[in-house]
């Protein structure tokens, strides 16, 4: 990370945003011209290969995207489903084979099928309505999935209005920031997006962190396929996230919050704008808020397409107009984040736990769920179960319990489960009954409960095939930076690839060697993290892959 690089990028703020002017460039062609990346090169004293390094990088800014119309998901649910060629089979029939592009997991995981036309995601059935789709008559790109709780609903529980909702929040400027800290602290709530960092912890580092200017980001970049909980939040219960952002503002002395959207999630986009307006018009939001003498401006991203970019730090860099590289760690975002200024990055779910535990206190979220995974988790299942849908579970419920009762069971044979999208566990059926949905269960099992999203894996979808996929996945969404990431997921891509093919089988003591290359050298989670859905599948699955090892 070049600090100098940030300074220069940070002295315009947030409204005049580089990032975003790559993206309002690439909207006419797709990708912005190299005369126009040159002269905002020049516009932030930055050089030409900064611009032309980022704009590069991403799905829909790259010149690979010139002339796309329309983009197919190639998410691990709509893979696994088979869907995904019939979509394209008839995309052809209205589009050239160059107008058509990939996004990676639409959110659709409920009814796959799913594709993208001019701002709008579409699934299920609409792919026979391609026709009106593409002529404008008619609206198809809405869908409908369950939405149920174990217990007393919390995150999905019905909005009122505006004024009553934010009635919480209006009580937390009349109390001492620090009170409202020890609060979230109590209930030892703890990081949604995977690696389940005690929220509370996150925010008192940036509060006892120096400087006058702060930084609150909503990592809204929900990239793992078979996760659509922080599209539902962020369609469906915005004002929750906003309201999470606030306070988490207040307690830090933050004034900034910024909520990076992934392009893929077009309409959250939209709805969380009309939800920031309605705080604006009501004065929730802005200067001196409720005569309390407490500023917060809110501020969309809208992301261009990288997987990467749900990497805290990536994402900081994505915000600042940098390539989306992850950073080396020390410094951490609390000390020197965006535009190295004090940050702290917390996901969509977590930010609107937060409204709970204000409104009833941070004792009674802690009283749900386990000792030391407390709350409701939001879990997302399929289109193999018979009722495919988002599930808000107390922590610590059996996970026979969210299969069988919530999802009711799979509508076909399904021999495994991928958990916490394309890091986590590969979980074979019958141990399911062994785990219990919290932090604590999965490690213990050797998986992990990451966003908790559930794709199935069909009885008769190879394995060997699952571990190409994911090493696809792994290599083609990689930032690049560290050589063990970049290299060895490239490599295990290509042994897999071999293997199917039949031109050679994988030496076992070298793929070992290069799954713990991955763990113990890779910068982040990406590379490091690989290895273990591949290492389950190699354990439990090895009477099905022996003959693709030697």
């Amino acid at each position: 990370m070049s600090e100098n690089l940030s300074e220069l990028l940070g002295r315009k703020g947030l409204q005049e945003n580089l990032f975003d002017k790559l993206g309002n460039l690439a909207q006419p062609a797709g990708t912005p011209d190299e005369e126009a990346l040159a002269l905002l090169a020049d516009e932030f004293l930055i050089g030409k290969a900064n611009t032309y390094g980022t704009a590069t990088f991403y799905d829909f800014l790259k010149p690979d995207n010139k002339g796309k119309q329309v983009y197919v998901c190639n998410g691990t649910a709509c893979e696994c489903a088979g869907t995904q060629p019939g979509v394209i089979k008839e995309l052809k029939k209205q589009f050239t084979e160059d107008q058509i592009g990939h996004m990676c997991c639409l959110g659709r995981c409920h009814e796959n099928s799913a594709f993208h036309y001019k701002g709008h995601n579409y699934s299920g059935g609409a792919i026979d309505a391609l026709d009106k789709i593409v002529s404008g008559d008619g609206e198809h790109h809405s869908d409908r999935y369950n939405v149920a709780a174990s217990h007393d609903a919390i995150l999905t529980a019905d909005f009122t209005d505006v004024d009553t909702y934010y009635e919480p929040w209006l009580a937390v400027l009349a109390q001492d920031s620090a009170d409202v800290l020890e609060e979230i602290k109590t209930s030892n709530v703890r990081g949604r997006g995977g690696a389940g960092f005690p929220m509370g912890l996150k925010l008192e580092f940036c509060r006892n962190a120096e400087g006058p200017v702060k930084f609150i980001i909503c990592n809204a970049d929900e990239g793992d396929p078979g996760a659509y909980s922080d599209r539902y939040l962020l369609e469906e219960r915005p004002h929750s996230v906003l309201f999470g952002m606030l306070v988490s503002g207040y307690v830090t002395g933050a004034n900034h919050g910024i909520l990076y959207i992934r392009a893929e999630y077009p309409e959250a986009v939209e709805i969380v704008q009309q939800a920031i307006d309605a705080l604006k018009d009501r004065g929730l939001v802005g200067s001196n808020i409720g005569n309390s003498g407490f500023d917060f401006e809110f501020k969309i991203i809208q992301a261009q397409g990288s997987y990467i970019c749900g990497e805290e730090t990536a994402l900081i860099n994505s915000i600042e107009g940098q390539r989306p590289e992850v950073r080396v760690r020390p410094p951490y975002p609390a000390q020197r984040g965006l535009f190295n200024r004090p940050t702290v990055v917390n996901n969509v779910e977590t930010l609107a736990a937060l409204h709970y535990i204000i409104s009833e206190g941070g004792e009674a979220w802690k009283d749900i769920g386990t000792e030391k995974s407390s709350g409701t988790k939001l879990v997302c299942l399929d289109s193999y179960f018979n009722k495919p849908g988002m599930y808000e579970v107390v922590m610590g419920t059996p996970m026979k319990t969210v299969i069988e009762d919530l999802g009711g069971g799979f509508k076909e044979a399904v021999k495994a489960v991928q958990i916490g999208g394309p890091l986590g566990g590969v979980v074979p059926v019958e141990k399911l009954s062994e785990l219990t949905l919290d932090f604590e269960s999965f490690k213990e099992h050797g998986f992990l409960l990451g966003h908790a999203s559930v794709v199935s894996i069909p009885e008769d979808y190879p394995m060997i095939n699952y571990i190409e996929h994911l090493f696809d996945f792994a290599s083609y969404e990689s930032c690049g930076k560290c050589f063990p990431c970049r290299l060895g997921t490239k490599r295990g891509h290509e042994l897999a690839s071999k293997a199917i093919q039949g031109r050679e089988t994988i030496d076992r003591e070298l793929f070992q060697d290069l799954l713990t290359t991955l763990e113990q050298g890779s910068l982040c989670a990406h590379g490091g993290g690989i290895p273990l859905p591949i290492r389950n599948i190699v354990q439990h699955f090895d009477d099905e892959l022996k003959n693709y090892f030697s």
